[in-house]
């Protein structure tokens, strides 16, 4: 299955949520601040039981009170229809 072509791309991002946005045409991003290091923590949980029931996984990256997801494919070397599925579900953590 290759990649989503530009134009779905630009169709499915309209769906999403603010914050979350497109980097190299190949990735989805989106960087979440909470009050503190533990609600990141817990945020980060989430997403994992999330990710896991999905069988898609995000990368994720903590920096102190800042949580990092990064979505897409690793097997078609972009974006698929899982990453914007999976980028809505976290919209509604």
């Amino acid at each position: 299955m290759p990649p989503l072509s530009p134009d779905e791309i630009a169709l499915l991002f309209a769906q999403l949520g603010s914050g979350w946005e497109i980097v190299e045409g190949k990735r989805l991003n989106r960087t979440f601040s909470f009050k503190t290091f533990p609600d990141g923590i817990d945020f980060v949980g989430r997403v994992a039981q999330l990710a896991e029931s999905e069988g898609h996984h995000p990368d994720i990256h903590i920096h102190y009170t800042r949580v990092t997801l990064e979505l897409w494919t690793h097997a078609v070397g972009g974006l698929s229809r899982n990453d914007f599925i999976l980028a809505s579900k976290i919209d509604v953590l």
